[in-house]
């Protein structure tokens, strides 16, 4: 079992408390939080890599062995190139539609609270618009929960 990544849980803790800590500063804030975003984009690119050319550790002794070896790779490899498909489709779906979801939640927040500061009245209807841009993330995380299973 492949656990290379869990080394990378307490750098993405570390980062978080320091977003925390450095959104405070306004646009130098800003700046060092691209950089820690950055620095973890490449700590997952490498191992993105690592995982992907990780090849298997086992060695053959004689060709009987090797051709059985090769079969067993050959049908293990097909199996894992369709299993690390869906779980990146299912990735990309959940972070996609997280991603759209904060951007939808922030301006319609936003315009709900500009609406609410003049009319409080319309708290209700600014919470149902808000709402649904919320469901753009259970869209994504229903989708990846069905790709999941399917591998």
């Amino acid at each position: 079992m492949n656990v290379a990544w869990i080394a990378g849980l307490p750098l993405i803790a570390m980062a978080a408390l320091l977003a925390r800590v450095v959104a405070r500063r306004g646009r130098t804030g800003m700046t060092i939080l691209a950089g820690i975003g950055a620095v973890l984009m490449a700590g997952a690119l490498v191992l993105l890599v690592a995982a992907l050319t990780a090849g298997s550790a086992g060695a053959a002794t004689g060709p009987a062995a090797a051709a059985a070896h090769a079969a067993a790779t050959t049908a293990a490899s097909s199996v894992t190139a369709a299993n690390t498909a869906a779980l990146l489709g299912a990735a990309i779906a959940v972070a996609a539609s997280t991603i759209g979801a904060g951007i939808a939640v922030a301006y319609a927040g936003a315009a709900a609270m500009a609406a609410m500061s003049e009319r409080p009245e319309l708290f209700g209807r600014a919470m149902v618009i808000v709402g649904l841009a919320e469901g753009i993330a259970i869209y994504g995380l229903i989708i990846g929960i069905i790709l999941i299973g399917k591998a």
